[in-house]
């Protein structure tokens, strides 16, 4: 093969070297590309579902907790109810004590 063919040659394959090299970075700056692209999008939804996650405990403690407040509010008036019926009850008891203890006082000092 005369040497200007040679050369040709060797400079077409360099030629499509290059071309094959530029259509690889290319391609693979594309493929980066979607690649981040899809990273963001996996970033956001996974954000979006722990977000809701965290709003659906929060509320569900708000619930527990409102829950638990009303029975504790609940015990507390029948505590106070009962307190009130034994006062109740005891209150002619008590009265009779204070005027023995008054009577007393008062028989002491004559």
């Amino acid at each position: 093969m005369p040497r200007p063919e040679v050369l040709e040659r060797v400079t077409e394959a360099e030629r499509e070297a290059d071309d094959i090299v530029a259509e690889a970075e290319s391609d693979a700056e594309e493929i980066l590309a979607e690649a981040r692209e899809r990273a963001e999008e996996i970033r956001s939804t996974a954000e979006e579902e722990a977000s809701a996650e965290a709003d659906e405990r929060l509320e569900t403690a708000r619930e527990e907790i409102e829950s638990r407040r009303e029975e504790i509010l609940e015990e507390g008036r029948a505590d106070r109810k009962a307190l009130e019926s034994d006062a109740r009850d005891r209150v002619d008891e008590v009265v009779e004590y204070a005027i023995d203890r008054f009577e007393e006082a008062v028989n002491a000092q004559a």
